[in-house]
């Protein structure tokens, strides 16, 4: 066996890492589709022009004794992309629906708006949409190779229109492509190997030679092989889809079947295996070493498609090998399925409390009903994963338009009390809405409003998407990602042009708690009891509180979500429950949903920032709380009864996931209390538990001294990061986060 030192390993990939091989996908993408390939037509053209491009990528061989093949991340947009060079502005999906976005939804612009300086937007929503955030059916290469794909592209033209025989013409020119490029790293193995001198350095060439020329070609039929085929697809997919989220996802439930097999017959050992898993790892590190953003994840654990615990002891070596070398990328994530055995939440605890604030726990329990509640298939359900931060879809089965924007939900609520102005800026958001506070005899008459209002914005958002999945079928085609998507080859469509089983967005409002607290001090200080007039209240938030400081106070004293009132927990249920209701209530161009992801990412200043004063109490620029978590000045009553408070909400209506932040210190980060909280946790309903343990005090080391501190990760909003890389206001949200101990 190779000495291998992680460690060793892990300094040698940063250091290649940091001075990666020049790759010039944009370039030579550019030069293909305008020069050699520019009288094609346009699927043949876009098909060639990439596998050009991934034919001239440079072939590295190198990096570690397992594995053959690294890339380095270059996002690129779509091919090109309009800001590398002009001609690609009629191609560049996002330029193009940006742009019909912009003619065809004009009240979109309004919500994006500005100040007065261009500057600074006091944002509702964004008019774009990112692609990516879904994982592949990579097994389908692992079982049969990319020939028995060929096979069934070859049967599905056969039936296919001529408009699904250039889609399937193209999977087959990059899944060849694909294949040419791997035989490329086996010419360079062969090269090397006839100038080797070192025995010891000849027999891993001559193993890695093997690898290469059988996989991924053909099926793997032992662990390594299997291992091999994955990171080949993994490199080639995401070298046609270099967008955030986009991940391995299920990978220790795919690979555990070559891996037990190996382990019987004494092919391979635990020790042996977890080197391999090691190097795998690495490589993922050091492709997106200089991108630390990309949220590609791992999923272990969990269920199988019959509700059975599919947690194994691939599931463990990961979990181990990612705590070990302590890197953001790939992202490993646990879930917990029904009745899971007591050795799988152990390990979940230690990886909350000693996995340096990497760990994201999702239960099964409550997450695969919210799915098929949201028309996913149950067998498909329990085939979930998270692509990037926590976006909730069955692996390989769905388009992806899963991370289609941020609305900040209590900006509509500011807007419907002060007659569609911003408080911030003075500029109008709603053009057709003047009614203020003033004007409402009833807070029934008022919440109908604020409802009515976020029913029509969304409605632009979600028609929004509607025109980036347009132009993401014409013109992102994403050949080699729809090759390894359940239906697009039977159907001979792409994955966001009817191909894809499921053809669900995904989008985030954030803020639901800090509107629910708001609209309960309304109810409450307004139209009840007499707290605070109409027009008292309203010059308040138009101030800043700065005509009536004592009218804040008495507002942050009313109770708030979190704290476990009926009437406030009851306020932030009712308008979860409304929220998901508008969601549910639009079905896109495939008859598809628009699924609420409940997270707020590095959002949570940023939307803060976007608000004026909030009848909750808040001055302008107030953080927003993560997720569905109560906001942190609110969860005053223990962690406990925060938690019954969030899990209360009926999360089932939210089949995109709902996330929530649990920062903990002191007695409550021991290992037998962490395994308690996780058993409450999921009893209680909670989808998604995350969390920093670093203590504050670090955290206000860090930012003083950085340089002692670039080790340091921290749990952001469904992701990690490292902490000293995190904008300032980002880093200043995850200091001043309510710390529950005990």
């Amino acid at each position: 066996m190779n000495q291998f030192d992680p460690i060793k390993q892990l300094r040698a990939a940063e250091r290649r890492a940091a001075r990666p091989p020049e790759q010039r996908k944009r370039a030579r993408i550019t030069e293909a589709f305008f020069g050699r390939f520019a009288g094609l037509p346009l699927r043949e053209r876009q098909a060639r022009s990439l596998a050009y491009a991934l034919l001239h990528t440079p072939v590295r061989t190198g990096g570690g004794p397992y594995l053959a093949g690294q890339l380095y991340t270059e996002y690129c947009g779509d091919l090109g992309g309009s800001d590398f060079d002009p001609r690609w502005r009629d191609f560049d999906c996002n330029y193009v629906a940006e742009q019909r976005a912009r003619r065809e939804i004009p009240g979109l612009a309004e919500l994006t708006g500005a100040d007065r300086d261009g500057k600074n937007p006091s944002w509702v929503t964004y008019a774009s949409c990112a692609p990516g955030h879904v994982g592949w059916r990579y097994e389908w290469i692992l079982e049969s190779g990319v020939t028995g794909l060929l096979r069934r592209i070859g049967r599905s033209y056969r039936k296919a229109d001529a408009e699904g025989r250039e889609f399937l013409e193209g999977c087959r020119i990059l899944l060849e492509a694909m294949l040419a490029w791997n035989d490329l790293h086996a010419k360079k193995l062969e090269k090397a190997l006839r100038s080797c001198r070192t025995e010891v350095r000849r027999r891993e060439l001559r193993a890695k030679l093997a690898l290469v020329r059988r996989v991924p070609r053909y099926g793997a039929r032992t662990f390594h092989e299997a291992l091999q085929a994955f990171h080949f697809s993994y490199l080639a997919t995401m070298f046609e889809n270099p967008y955030g989220g986009n991940g391995p996802g299920r990978l220790d439930y795919f690979l555990w079947p070559y891996l037990e097999r190996d382990l019987a017959a004494g092919r391979e050992t635990v020790e042996s295996a977890t080197e391999k898993v090691a190097e795998l790892f690495l490589r993922m590190h050091e492709r997106n070493y200089c991108k630390d953003m990309g949220i590609e994840t791992i999923m272990v654990a969990g269920s199988r498609p019959d509700g059975s615990s599919a947690f194994n002891p691939l599931s463990e070596i990961m979990v181990r090998v990612i705590m070990k070398l302590a890197v953001t990328t790939p992202h490993v994530y646990i879930r917990i399925p029904e009745n899971p055995p007591p050795a799988l939440l152990e390990l979940a605890a230690e990886y909350l409390k000693d996995g340096h604030n990497m760990a994201q726990i999702l239960s099964d329990r409550s997450i695969v009903p919210a799915l098929v509640r949201g028309g996913v298939a149950p067998e498909d359900a329990a085939m979930y994963m998270c692509g990037g931060c926590m976006e909730l879809s069955p692996q390989g089965m769905n388009c992806d338009l899963l991370f289609t924007g941020f609305f900040n939900v209590p900006k509509i609520l500011e807007l419907t009390l002060n007659g569609g102005i911003c408080l911030n800026t003075g500029c109008r958001m709603l053009s057709g809405y003047r009614r203020t506070l003033e004007e409402f005899d009833s807070f029934e008459e008022l919440y109908g409003a604020f409802l009515g209002n976020l029913k029509t914005t969304l409605g632009f958002t979600f028609r929004c998407m509607d025109l980036f999945s347009e132009e993401a079928a014409r013109l992102r085609p994403a050949f080699l990602l729809s090759a390894q998507v359940s239906d697009c080859i039977e159907r001979a469509r792409n994955l966001n042009d009817g191909g894809a089983r499921y053809n669900d967005y995904g989008s985030t409002p954030i803020g639901l708690p800090d509107a629910a607290d708001s609209l309960y001090a309304l109810k409450h200080a307004v139209f009840e009891n007499g707290i605070a007039g109409k027009a008292g209240l309203l010059a308040a938030l138009q101030s800043n509180f700065a005509s009536d400081e004592l009218l804040r106070l008495r507002l942050l004293k009313l109770p708030k979500f979190g704290q476990g009132d009926p009437e406030a927990d009851g306020m932030a249920a009712r308008l979860f429950r409304d929220v998901c209701a508008i969601y549910d209530g639009f079905s896109n161009r495939f008859g598809g949903k628009v699924k609420p992801m409940l997270m707020s990412f590095v959002f949570s200043p940023i939307a803060g920032n976007a608000l004026g004063a909030s009848a909750n109490g808040h001055k302008a620029g107030v953080p927003v709380a993560q997720g569905m978590t109560p906001h942190s000045s609110s969860m005053t009553r223990g962690i406990g009864t925060a938690m019954q408070s969030a899990n209360r909400l009926d999360l089932g209506a939210a089949p995109g996931g709902v996330a929530s932040m649990w920062d903990l210190s002191g007695g409550l980060t021991r290992l037998d209390v962490l395994q308690g909280l996780l058993r409450s946790f999921i009893a209680t309903g909670g989808q998604i538990f995350q969390g920093n343990t670093t203590s504050v005090e670090e955290l206000r080391a860090a930012r003083r001294d950085p340089e002692s501190y670039r080790h340091l990760i921290v749990r952001v909003g469904g992701f990690s990061a490292k902490f000293t890389a995190l904008d300032p206001q980002l880093q200043d949200e995850i200091i001043n986060r309510h710390r529950h101990c005990v």
